[in-house]
């Protein structure tokens, strides 16, 4: 590690290292404040971004994911438009921003991944580590399917009529409504446009067409989901080989863009991180021409101040930008793990935060101008149109505007790029948080070798990805994207912050801050890192935690008086398994006969048999007199 030889260099206090030694009796790391101590020796140098600018697009590419695109321009039409941005912004300034500055300056300080960076802070919360890079495996397993649909897509985009244009193709069903260069034509509830079908299938035209191998299975491989030959997650069916090659295809681009590090990935951003917004501003123009679009953007911004009573618009709020910023993924620890050591981060956070809220923004006019477009060719509502959201929004709504435009096949063809290099970066990001962290974590075994832990652990990612490739592969996709990074990276971020603040010490870890950038942070950051953002995490679960305590508070009884009788009972634990298999045996409390001279088994028979009367007190045998 390189340092500024003209800044002092302080050690940490005596106290503070027995506290993260595992004492814990002391107060717990809030001694006098710490300067940086001598990092870990290193038998290998550790990597440097090239440029200023390779970091910060770095950030940027996996800050702005596919979730600015399809989850935003939803949540905000749905939670009052024009007044939503008035939540989402106290969000961002009282919330996400000080976690997404206290995350970078933790890596660039501390200069390590998200596990052993633990031990300089609190060694008991170093399960934080492990956490996250498991949320990274799960994220990994279902959000590469979505960049493999996006190539699936891509590639259909060749051709010179987009397939999802019409309802005249094999795979189609009698439910299919093309209302695009037609009149009178209704659109009913059980009504599915061409782009639907495409990419769900949802009928059983497909299956008729099973039985002919020469016409229909073909054509019905044109589909991308085939979701209709899925029972649901308990028969998933089998592995779709055109997704299986566009994964491979997505994991190989991952592999070479990571496999020797942020000198490579660095690079790749370049392309990744910057060619999104030159699609967004060509959409955008694009919809803005369209008729309609000014009944989209109305939509988009109509202000429903009502909605600011409702709690549930602020816990909206939260979520999208704790999820949009990305704290707790452990990618902001990486990424700045590999600034120089007086890198101004304080300025990095402020300009990837307002980039990143900026770009939701934009994607909202890009969404709703082509929202609007489709609601005045259908002669509906602009809400009616705009039901769908995550992935339909990109797969099926915005392609199916998109194939009635002219110049079809080049918007299609831009659009999906968009999609893809949206997702690798996210995807750089999020596997680079784990190999940072294990790598650092064990750097005796893995350093030297990165090439090979990265092949891997694109390996497992790869395999782990399988069930998402087959025909009920959308279902798994679903489950992961519920349950594999919700409510877990909420509380992840939770204790982290709580680690940083409470144990570690604001004090200390402002002085920290003093040593990288020469300044102090200020007393809006601090009362943010103790309480305000904290607060506004532990609020949105804090209603379903109580939930899970309740319905936890009847079950947790049957570990618990296991616990406590293997604790309690004297003896080895062999001999305590003894006498719990076999309660007659000698020694057992309670064993034997008891004061009146029965035993428990002339106990037992008896109570069975009183009670098998009461439950057939004519004695008559089971299924007798029917």
């Amino acid at each position: 590690q390189h340092r500024n030889p003209s800044r002092p260099q302080v050690t940490q206090p005596e106290s503070c290292r027995i506290c993260r030694g595992g004492s814990m009796a002391e107060q717990p790391c809030l001694g006098p404040p710490a300067s940086p101590a001598p990092p870990n020796p290193r038998t290998h140098p550790r990597d440097k971004w090239s440029k200023k600018m390779d970091f910060l697009l770095s950030v940027i590419g996996f800050a702005v994911d596919l979730g600015n695109v399809w989850r935003f321009p939803y949540i905000c039409y749905q939670n009052g438009g024009g007044a939503f941005l008035i939540p989402y912004t106290l969000m961002a300034v009282f919330g996400g921003v000080p976690l997404f500055y206290m995350e970078l300056a933790l890596g660039q300080f501390h200069r390590t991944g998200a596990i052993p960076i633990w031990k300089r802070i609190c060694p008991i919360f170093k399960g934080i580590g492990f956490a996250i890079c498991i949320i990274g495996l799960y994220v990994s397993f279902y959000y590469n399917t979505i960049i493999a649909w996006a190539l699936y897509y891509f590639y259909s985009s060749f051709s010179g009529t987009l397939p999802w244009a019409s309802c005249d193709n094999p795979w189609n069903t009698p439910d299919c409504t093309n209302y695009f260069g037609k009149s009178n034509v209704t659109w009913t509830n059980f009504s599915r446009s061409p782009a639907e079908e495409f990419y769900t299938s949802s009928g059983d035209a497909c299956l008729g067409l099973s039985l002919l191998p020469a016409v229909g299975i073909p054509a019905c491989r044109r589909k991308v989901l085939e979701i209709q030959k899925s029972g649901g997650l308990h028969d998933t069916g089998g592995i779709r080989w055109q997704l299986l090659l566009c994964l491979f295809l997505i994991f190989t681009i991952v592999y070479f863009s990571l496999w020797k590090g942020v000198k490579t990935s660095g690079k790749v951003v370049w392309v990744t991180a910057t060619l999104p917004y030159v699609v967004l501003l060509i959409l955008l123009i694009r919809g803005a021409t369209l008729p309609g679009a000014w009944r989209g953007v109305v939509f988009y911004l109509r202000p429903d101040w009502g909605k600011l009573l409702s709690t549930a618009v602020w816990v909206d709020a939260a979520a999208q930008i704790f999820f949009s910023l990305g704290p707790g993924f452990g990618v902001l620890l990486a990424l700045a793990s590999y600034n120089h050591f007086h890198n101004n981060c304080y300025r990095d956070a402020l300009v990837t935060s307002a980039v990143n809220c900026l770009t939701s923004f934009l994607s909202g006019f890009v969404i709703f101008t082509v929202l609007g477009y489709m609601a005045e060719m259908r002669d509906v509502e602009v809400e009616d149109v705009a039901r769908d959201k995550g992935p339909s929004l990109l797969f099926i709504t915005y392609p199916e505007a998109i194939a009635n435009m002219v110049g079809s096949t080049f918007f299609a063809i831009i659009f999906f790029l968009m999609m893809i290099t949206l997702g690798l970066d996210s995807t750089f990001g999020g596997l680079e948080a784990v190999i940072t962290a294990v790598m650092d974590e064990y750097p005796q075994v893995l350093a030297g070798r990165r090439e090979l832990f990265v092949l891997g652990l694109i390996t497992v990612c790869f395999l782990g990805s399988l069930s998402t490739l087959t025909y009920g592969g959308a279902y798994v996709v679903k489950l992961l994207e519920e349950f594999g990074a919700g409510c877990s990276i909420l509380a992840v971020v939770l204790l982290e912050t709580i680690a940083v603040s409470w144990f570690y010490g604001i004090q200390r870890f402002s002085h920290d801050v003093k040593a990288m950038l020469g300044f102090t942070p200020g007393l809006f950051w601090k009362l943010c890192w103790v309480a305000i953002s904290p607060a506004l995490l532990a609020y949105p679960e804090w209603s379903i935690s109580v939930g899970f305590l309740i319905g936890a508070s009847s079950f947790i009884c049957i570990p618990l008086y296991m616990v406590y009788k293997l604790v309690w009972t004297p003896g080895s634990l062999k001999q305590v398994r003894s006498r719990m298999d076999n309660p007659t045996a000698p020694g057992w409390a309670g064993m034997g006969r008891d004061a009146t001279g029965v035993s428990p088994g002339q106990v037992a028979d008896a109570s069975s048999a009183s009670l098998l009367w009461h439950l057939n007190p004519t004695g008559r045998a089971a299924g007798e007199g029917l």
